[in-house]
């Protein structure tokens, strides 16, 4: 629906927007079924940009560096499900055979411990039929993980920086390229690869000081003059974020620097649907409210300098 309103596709779910660039901030999937069908069809935006003369960027999200990790804490069962064919039902039943005596071990230590009976009762309930499939797609060195691996961190377009969570003063004062590169590797496969900057709290898939500050973050510079020695190292003059919802619309902070554009589209935060266009120096903010009715409003250009 936000495709078709921002005239990205045409009926047929096909590029129609011609040289524009399409920049969608990550966090596809987790909370809700069907993020299979979404990135399918970015994808499928993706090869009809190229050949149009357009573009089509997919930043990745926190959620898709969790589950290519194995953080699966917030997948919805119907994610399994789209993985499902007719295959899984007797994939699923050759796993638990040709790994049996190492799961009932495990079972049998817990505290209380679970019989065998049990254990394959409890084993075949969180392995509901598609997990298997999710797992391989996702783990690192899959269809989907290498996938997320290409997607990159932070993206800058003319003078506009994007990135999913945020860019702190400590992680994001650095080439786009370097960030990139260093978060791509961390999605590697291998046993030995080091992980951690995909779960850096102050890297660019988590961040949030540039929105809100805790406590403990007394000691850091303020999000004002971190997000203006941002801009200034990458020669940008906004950052443009997602992760952090504004469920009541599009917000813009710091002089209109800073601009939050996930309005929590998900049936999980039922925010209202919601796109930025930008059109040279021109913002505008387009929102759907509860009666289908598209509205927008433009944004007030940044403030140069100083802020007060």
């Amino acid at each position: 629906a936000i495709a078709t309103a921002a005239c990205l596709i045409d009926g047929k779910g096909n590029w129609a927007a011609g040289a524009t660039t399409f920049v969608q901030l990550g966090d596809v999937t987790d909370r809700g079924p069907d993020s299979l069908k979404i990135i399918r069809a970015l994808q499928h935006l993706e090869n009809g940009a190229a050949g149009a003369g357009g573009g089509v960027v997919v930043l990745l999200g926190n959620h898709e560096a969790m589950n290519v990790i194995g953080d699966l804490r917030y997948v919805h069962p119907g994610e399994y499900a789209a993985f499902a064919d007719r295959q899984s039902d007797r994939r699923r039943e050759a796993t638990w055979r040709a790994n049996r005596e190492r799961l009932e071990a495990a079972y049998a230590a817990l505290d209380p411990p679970v019989g065998p009976d049990e254990a394959k009762r409890r084993w075949f309930e969180t392995t509901p039929l598609g997990k298997l499939e999710h797992r391989r797609a996702w783990a690192p060195g899959g269809e989907l993980a290498v996938w997320a691996a290409e997607r990159p961190a932070v993206a800058k377009i003319g003078d506009l920086l994007f990135v999913h969570g945020g860019l702190s003063g400590e992680r994001g004062m650095e080439p786009v390229a370097t960030i990139n590169s260093r978060i791509a590797a961390a999605l590697a496969p291998g046993e030995m690869v080091d992980r951690s900057a995909i779960e850096d709290p102050l890297g660019p898939l988590w961040y949030r000081g540039n929105i809100t500050r805790a406590p403990e973050d007394a000691a850091r510079q303020t999000s004002q003059d971190e997000i203006a020695a941002v801009l200034a190292y990458h020669g940008a003059s906004r950052l443009i974020v997602g992760h952090t919802p504004a469920i009541g619309g599009i917000k813009q902070s710091h002089g209109g620097r800073l601009i939050q554009v996930d309005t929590g589209i998900s049936a999980h935060y039922g925010g209202p649907a919601s796109y930025l266009e930008i059109v040279g120096d021109r913002l505008v903010a387009h929102q759907r409210g509860k009666d289908g009715t598209w509205t927008s409003r433009e944004l007030p250009a940044a403030v140069q300098g100083e802020l007060p």
